[in-house]
């Protein structure tokens, strides 16, 4: 069944669905990258919003140094 775009829970806010293209382009705008930069960071990461942010972080503070 899909997603009802309608219905945000919890899991909805701290998951990323990667099968779902209006998902890829919030989350892709929401971090500021690409959506194949999405795309390896859920695919090395996982799917948690946290990871990913995370993720985007240890890469950013990588690139400064």
């Amino acid at each position: 069944m899909p997603d009802d775009r309608n219905l945000r829970g919890d899991q909805d806010r701290a998951r990323i669905n990667m099968g779902e293209d209006y998902e890829v382009r919030y989350w892709s705008q929401r971090f500021g990258v690409s959506e194949e930069e999405l795309h390896e960071a859920v695919r090395i990461a996982g799917s948690s919003v946290d990871e990913v942010a995370r993720h985007f972080e240890q890469r950013k503070h990588q690139r400064a140094h």
